[in-house]
């Protein structure tokens, strides 16, 4: 794997999403038991909850800015690596997990609706969000042309696009940007502190009549999704918003 994380972006994450048609299971044992075999293998998730609405989460100290997390919904296995070191140590976590689900989880092959690999990259920034990314990716646009307005400051520009990358649509990448802008703080000019995140997935649905290697998958995913991002994603979409805050 060829992408560097470091200095891309104020922070950078790798996020697996997998989407099942059957219920997880829920039973005390059974989520302690897979819950324990991740603390043994990454001792730092030592954070174990359940949150009011139902999903089992372990964690390691978000505080430390460098953190690993496993989500448990009920159709859904969630994990994350915020600020890894390579591409190669969030992957790494991601296939471990996968592997040990079919056998604590009984996730198979069958049951798998969607699998998502998720590249995010936050830009911090304190000022108009919106008016950053409007500026960076749509400067020479014609979708630019509502900012020429006399007066007119732009309050909310989140590109959202997908592709198809296969000629039956079962794979397929998303490019969304969130700026968590608000008409408020544009109109007071109270600006919070919080980021431009740019997220791109690469997701992968089951063709038809033929069953999903999940793992295999997986692998494809990360390969396809670092692919894209070093040619396309950093250079003419991180790159081009870092630098307008750069100038600003």
């Amino acid at each position: 794997m060829a992408l560097n994380p470091i200095g891309i972006a104020d922070d950078f994450f790798v996020n697996l999403n997998l989407q099942t048609t059957l219920q997880l299971p829920d039973s005390r044992e059974t989520i302690l038991h897979f819950c324990d075999a991740v603390q043994k293998q990454f001792a730092e998730m030592a954070t174990f909850y359940q949150r009011d609405s139902g999903e089992f989460v372990l964690e390691s100290d978000r505080e430390s800015g460098n953190y690993q997390w496993l989500e448990i919904h009920s159709n859904r296995l969630c994990a994350g690596a915020f600020n890894p070191a390579t591409m190669q140590e969030a992957c790494d976590l991601h296939r471990w997990l996968l592997d040990r689900s079919v056998y604590f989880l009984g996730i198979g092959n069958l049951d798998v609706n969607a699998i998502d690999v998720v590249l995010g990259f936050n830009l911090d920034y304190r000022g108009n969000r919106d008016a950053v990314v409007a500026e960076a990716l749509l400067a020479s646009s014609p979708l630019m042309l509502l900012t020429a307005e006399q007066g007119a400051r732009a309050v909310e520009c989140e590109p959202n696009i997908v592709v198809s990358l296969d000629e039956e649509c079962y794979l397929q990448a998303r490019l969304a940007i969130e700026t968590r802008g608000s008409s408020y703080q544009v109109r007071t000019g109270r600006y919070e502190d919080e980021p431009i995140s740019v997220y791109f997935t690469v997701r992968q649905y089951p063709a038809a009549a033929k069953v999903l290697d999940f793992k295999d998958s997986f692998d494809r995913q990360c390969e396809l999704a670092e692919e894209m991002a070093e040619r396309m994603i950093v250079p003419q979409v991180v790159n081009p918003i870092v630098a307008v805050i750069a100038a600003s």
